[in-house]
């Protein structure tokens, strides 16, 4: 694996709300990975971070959401081959977070 993908993302909703947004997200986005083929081997919540796992085209990922006060915190270890991606992966999850919090 390489190097870890990291996006803080701010937030003033609190946590409560920051981790019910974020709980949200993940349930509708769910639909989302089986129609472009990702599987998802693990989402599991434990307090306040969320461990994932998936899969595609033969390629795995996993990380951690940890949700926080004020910021939530993304990080994902992407096999060699998706971290040449890397860039615009973290830019789409921190536009995609920005967007599930702060959106009324």
């Amino acid at each position: 694996m390489a190097k870890p993908l990291i996006v803080e993302i701010p937030h003033d909703l609190g946590l409560a709300e920051a981790r019910r947004r974020i709980a949200d997200g993940i349930t509708q986005a769910d639909g989302l990975f089986a129609k472009a083929g990702i599987a998802v081997d693990k989402m599991a919540w434990t307090d306040d971070r969320l461990d994932f796992a998936m899969a595609a085209m033969g390629q795995k990922v996993d990380g951690q959401v940890d949700v926080r006060a004020e910021t939530v915190r993304v990080e994902v270890r992407l096999p060699l081959l998706l971290a040449l991606f890397a860039q615009q992966i973290q830019k789409r999850v921190g536009k995609e977070g920005n967007l599930l919090l702060t959106k009324k």
